[in-house]
């Protein structure tokens, strides 16, 4: 497993310990998520993005087209900017705020066996099969399978934020 992801996540593991039931589920103003929600996010992403490196496996014709200018500055730099993105409203819907911290954990777990699954095939698959991504444009498998580190790195910085509200 790359080094990387897997400090990643566990860092975000052990951070959830650090956090009561209220403080997971608080939402301190309207249209800003909760660190429950986030989490939430977090984790869906990272299946899309590890859905799409089991679809470059699978394809069977190769994509000339590349990245978008946004995507290579992303891949040059080797993560996000430090911005806020905000998605369009269709693809914004609200992540989910019931989980508990044991069901978050679980989660992340998920993530964790699905990344150390693909760390040892994701080289091997041809670097022309690839998946669209809206924003960065056409991504192989392994543009997409760094992708999860880069998007939990990348919230790291709204954790800090949302932390901070927690401190009534």
């Amino acid at each position: 497993m790359e080094l990387c992801n897997l400090k990643v996540i566990e860092t975000y593991k052990s951070y959830l310990q650090n956090y009561s039931l209220e403080q997971l589920r608080f939402i301190t103003d309207e249209g800003v998520w909760s660190i429950g929600q986030m989490y939430d996010h977090l984790i869906l992403v990272a299946h899309e993005y590890l859905d799409n490196v089991e679809t470059c496996a699978a394809a069977e014709v190769e994509q000339k087209l590349g990245k978008t200018e946004f995507g290579e500055q992303l891949y040059s730099i080797g993560g996000f900017p430090p911005i806020k993105i905000k998605l369009p409203d269709e693809l914004n819907t609200p992540p989910s705020n019931s989980d508990s911290k044991e069901i978050l954990i679980g989660r992340l777990d998920q993530v964790l066996q699905r990344l150390i699954l693909w760390e040892s095939k994701v080289d091997t698959i041809n670097t022309n099969y690839k998946v669209k991504h809206e924003g960065f444009g056409w991504l192989n498998a392994r543009e997409w399978y760094d992708l999860v580190n880069m998007h939990f790195r990348h919230h790291l910085r709204q954790k800090c934020v949302l932390e901070q509200k927690l401190r009534f």
